[in-house]
């Protein structure tokens, strides 16, 4: 069975909005690997629909040595509101989504990989359908902004691994506790 997994940038105070605004001074070689290391073992993205557009909005056309990844990987969109996906390689799960959730986790294939997506990680938390949750955990405040764990009730995990970069940043990966 295939697993979800997300990895997260996230301040000391919890926010993991606008990383762009306040992760880069900290990504170095090690956070490169760690990140992806955790890739490699997923052959899919699994987007809520704010990230979806944010990301087909740009990567389309983007020169970035990372776009022909972007591009090219399975994409699925988690989305209520969108009938249509115009960056290829992406289809849309809606109605059901838990049950649509269930039957892309039962499909052939490898790992499906969240990035960002707050609203999705919240609720594939609450319905236990995230299998692994990574932080990369700055040691910056940033004092402003959505904090991945805002609106959740408790939601008990393990701690699986951690490691801490020379920059700081502590790469923490847990599991839903048993």
């Amino acid at each position: 069975m295939r697993k979800i997994i997300s990895s997260l940038f996230v301040s000391l105070d919890g926010v993991a909005e606008a990383p762009d605004t306040w992760h880069f001074p900290y990504f170095n070689d090690e956070m490169g690997n760690a990140v992806g290391g955790a890739m490699a073992g997923c052959d899919a993205m699994l987007l809520g629909r704010v990230q979806y557009e944010e990301f087909a909005a740009y990567w389309p056309t983007s020169q970035d040595e990372f776009a022909g990844f972007m591009n090219d990987q399975k994409k699925y969109v988690v989305t209520n509101t969108l009938t249509e996906a115009t960056w290829n390689n992406t289809e849309i799960i809606s109605g059901d989504v838990a049950a649509g959730l269930h039957a892309l986790k039962s499909s052939e294939g490898k790992d499906i990989a969240v990035t960002g997506s707050l609203t999705l990680v919240r609720s594939l938390l609450e319905t236990g359908l995230l299998d692994q949750l990574q932080l990369f955990v700055h040691p910056i405040v940033v004092g402003k902004g959505a904090r991945w764990f805002d609106g959740l009730d408790t939601i008990k995990l393990n701690l699986a691994t951690s490691e801490t970069f020379t920059t700081g940043v502590i790469n923490q990966i847990y599991t839903p506790a048993a």
